[in-house]
């Protein structure tokens, strides 16, 4: 009879461990550095109401089949900030089946990143890494170990499935945001990523340094609704046809097959508006930024370049009387150490002033600084090739000379003024 209790016990905490929900759902979310895992939800087996963050533990491993990831930042314990009843999908609610636990994410935390920047042949530049978490509730031992998917705020609303093709077996894949459609037509907005975000993942290319964040409700507001439209490079967008890097020197293999996929993306979407057509990009996307400009001044309402790549000494004088007529916004750091604005965006800049261009803007900063103000504000710097951190966030409002840039008197921001330029 003992032997019978036993067996029976014994069955009952094995069906108890099986039947505990061990699946979690990862939360990434774009920051000005990058994109982070910042929340995990778990399921739980019964509802509650209630939550205790000190009741739980989160260890997470990242890793990669390619990129080199230094053991530091392969596996280590997250903090957690706060813990909350939820949704499955992290949605605050009174009561339910779910937890959602926000963890702490900072600059110089690697162990948080969903991404690792290689410089391996074969995987170069930003790659999503297998991000892995165990969480742990230290008072019943459940434990979540299972990955159920991943959940990208805004990045979500974009359709990651385009793909075009420019010439026989050459293609350009893209990230795509529709806005509610309105009576009215609507603008579009097109960014181009930088020398780390090319490949055939578009997803790389929209969350890698926050260009989704051109679709989010407070950059939108400004449009009265946006497409928005990020092509991705298989390789780099400065690219010869021997695959190096040219800083304006020499023709690069993506200008005609990119223009292509615009047209046909404005073509095939009837609710854009053609009179408004704004394009921007960083570093390697700022120089094709500029080059589609210089290719095709009429076709593009403004500009909007950050760490522009392109040098001044291969501009000739009639290609910038050919844009100087364009609306654009130039920003950069003093202290880019990747494109030195010596030779790149002050004397583009200066010259197009020169040529009597009246709607060029420039901001130029002493350094990219933490805009949060979480990490040290003005005293935290981050890598001064970053500058399009100021674009994301629509952070940019002086001139060259330190003033602010007037829109029909009035102080504004890129975004705003953005919005007002459209293609006469």
């Amino acid at each position: 009879m003992l032997l019978f209790f036993l067996s029976i016990s014994l069955s009952q905490i094995l069906y108890a461990q099986t039947s505990q929900n061990s699946e979690y759902t990862l939360v990434v979310e774009g920051f000005d550095w990058g994109p982070m895992v910042n929340k995990v939800t778990v399921g739980l087996d019964t509802p509650t109401k209630a939550v205790n963050m000190t009741d739980y533990s989160v260890v997470a491993e990242r890793s990669h089949p390619c990129a080199v990831i230094s053991p530091e930042f392969a596996k280590g314990n997250r903090t957690i900030v706060f813990a909350y009843v939820s949704d499955s999908k992290g949605n605050r609610i009174d009561e339910g089946s779910y937890v959602t636990l926000i963890l702490y994410v900072a600059p110089n935390s690697q162990i948080c990143s969903a991404l690792q920047y290689s410089q391996k042949a074969d995987c170069r530049g930003n790659q999503w890494v297998d991000y892995k978490v165990t969480v742990t509730n230290t008072k019943t031992n459940h434990v979540w170990n299972k990955k159920k998917g991943r959940i990208m705020p805004i990045g979500d609303d974009f359709d990651l499935s385009g793909k075009f093709e420019y010439e026989p077996g050459k293609s350009l894949t893209l990230a795509d945001f529709v806005p509610k459609r309105s009576v009215e037509k609507s603008p579009l907005i097109i960014w181009l990523h930088g020398g780390g975000e090319g490949g055939t993942d578009p997803s790389i290319a929209l969350m890698g340094n926050k260009a989704f964040n051109y679709a989010s409700p407070d950059i939108q507001k400004y449009f009265g609704g946006a497409y928005v439209l990020v092509p991705q490079t298989p390789g780099a967008w400065m690219h010869d046809k021997e695959g190096k890097m040219q800083p304006g020197s020499s023709e690069d293999i993506y200008n005609v097959g990119l223009m292509a996929l615009i047209k046909n993306y404005v073509n095939t979407h009837p609710g854009i508006d053609k009179k408004r057509i704004y394009i921007g990009g960083c570093s390697n996307g700022g120089y094709m930024a500029l080059k589609l400009l210089l290719k095709d001044p009429k076709y593009f309402a403004a500009g909007y370049i950050s760490a522009l790549a392109y040098q001044s000494q291969y501009i000739s004088d009639n290609q910038i009387n050919s844009i100087k007529n364009i609306p654009i916004w130039f920003i950069q750091s003093k202290d880019d150490k990747v494109t030195d604005p010596v030779t790149t965006v002050i004397p583009v800049y200066e010259r197009l002033k020169k040529v009597g261009a009246k709607n060029v803007h420039f901001s130029f900063y002493n350094h990219v600084t933490d805009l949060s103000g979480m990490f040290g504000g003005e005293n935290y710097h981050f890598n001064g090739h970053w500058s399009w951190i100021y674009s994301h966030a629509n952070q940019s409002h002086t001139e060259f000379d330190g003033s602010e840039v007037l829109l029909n008197g009035k102080p504004t921001t890129l975004m705003e003024w953005m919005a007002a330029q459209i293609n006469r």
